[in-house]
């Protein structure tokens, strides 16, 4: 059996991705911790700004509503590749020139900052949409009842509004999540160390590429499982109380 596995190279390849030197595992898995925060930090940041978003496209002036449907149209619109060195390059320069003219000087902006509120920018305008399309499945009684009993816009959003759109808000919501942490793969090129430039640089040094990014690969495999059942439970939960559909009923 050890000769199989001499034969295959799996003995080499175990050694590459141990956790301690000359194994690569620990840097493999810092690219992950960081991707995943990046990840949640712009997925929250976008639920933040897609929630506004959703407000001000259904209730806003023309003004406001003419903006946000240019923000979610050119977000959409320009690959995300493209759309990240936009925000990140152009983004710090315009900070930076800021910062100078108010006199404080060149401000040092952390990787971490840039990733989440680059991505961030990208997530909110997709969750725009699809909290836009939630709120407007609510059924029109429960927000006209709401309205009846004079609530406070704050208050109607807060224990009607959301409780009620996020049975038909998780589904997509959970394709976002999934997406946030694809797309922190992008920030390999503005050299922030998360899990993809991580995996590059082990692969580059070592010359065992297919070791590596089989690996790399086996994380986000991992972590789109995870996901996916959180997101599971969480729908399940969204879901509670609600009069199953005539095709799920046993």
């Amino acid at each position: 059996m050890e000769t199989v596995i001499d034969a295959l190279g799996l003995t080499d390849s175990f050694q590459l991705l141990s956790l301690s030197p000359p194994g690569w595992g620990m840097n493999l898995l810092r690219g992950l911790a960081n991707s995943v925060k990046i990840a949640v930090g712009a997925y929250l940041l976008g639920l933040v700004i897609g929630l506004f978003g959703a407000y001000g496209k259904l209730n806003g002036g023309p003004i406001t509503r003419d903006l946000l449907a240019i923000y979610t149209t050119v977000v959409r619109a320009v690959p995300e590749l493209v759309l990240i060195l936009i925000l990140y390059f152009v983004g710090t320069d315009l900070i930076n020139k800021a910062s100078s003219a108010l006199g404080y000087g060149r401000v040092e902006i952390s990787g971490v900052a840039a990733g989440i509120g680059v991505l961030g920018v990208v997530q909110g305008a997709y969750a725009t949409e699809i909290l836009r399309g939630a709120i407007k499945a609510i059924p029109v009684g429960q927000i006209e009842a709401a309205r009846a009993f004079g609530m406070p816009a704050m208050m109607m959003m807060r224990r009607v509004t959301i409780p009620a759109m996020l049975s038909f808000a998780i589904p997509g919501l959970a394709n976002l999540w999934l997406i946030a942490t694809k797309d922190t793969a992008l920030l390999a090129v503005v050299g922030f160390s998360e899990l993809t430039l991580e995996t590059r640089q082990a692969a580059s040094s070592t010359r065992a590429y297919m070791t590596f990014f089989l690996a790399a690969g086996g994380l986000y495999l991992i972590m789109t499982l995870i996901s996916t059942f959180a997101f599971s439970r969480i729908e399940k939960w969204a879901r509670r109380g609600e009069r199953p559909m005539s095709g799920d009923a046993k």
